[in-house]
């Protein structure tokens, strides 16, 4: 079983200490990591800064579901996805995720698997101020579709 890290927080993340974490296992064959940020435009509208609220123990639970489903596909040998929450500014880093597995195939699937399902299922309500006011993210059709291929 894949040795798992998951934080939701309001602090910035250190990437390089996440990948020496996930790297350091001698079996290691591969390790990816994506780092969502901030965009300065959405749906045609300048974004400012973007709010996101959860509720703690409901969203760790579903990020540790996604991150277990992950494992039980792929041969996974450590797992860290740090979500931030509150005020964040264009340009900031949201959410990371990185595997490390003996396979790159398998680490590539697995990380986009954890981002398409974190991106639609966990519990995450984000609000854009956008240069027309504020509004909340609402699912897409983009997003079901990207669930779908799984």
């Amino acid at each position: 079983m894949a040795e798992i890290q998951i934080a939701v927080q309001t602090a910035h993340f250190d990437q390089n200490a996440v990948y020496r974490w996930v790297s350091a296992p001698n079996n290691v064959g591969a390790a990816v990591i994506f780092v969502g940020k901030v965009r300065e435009m959405n749906l045609g509208d300048n974004v400012s800064s973007l709010f996101l609220e959860h509720y703690p123990a409901m969203t760790e639970k579903a990020l540790r579901e996604i991150v277990e489903e992950a494992c039980s596909r792929w041969q996974l040998l450590r797992v860290a996805v740090i979500h931030r929450v509150g005020l964040l500014h264009t340009g900031d880093e949201i959410v990371l995720v990185a595997v490390s597995s003996p396979h790159r195939g398998e680490a590539y699937q697995a990380n986009e698997f954890i981002m398409d399902f974190l991106k639609s299922k966990a519990p995450f309500w984000k609000k854009e101020q956008t240069d027309k006011g504020e509004r909340w993210i609402e699912h897409r059709e983009s997003d079901q579709q990207a669930l779908d291929k799984w």
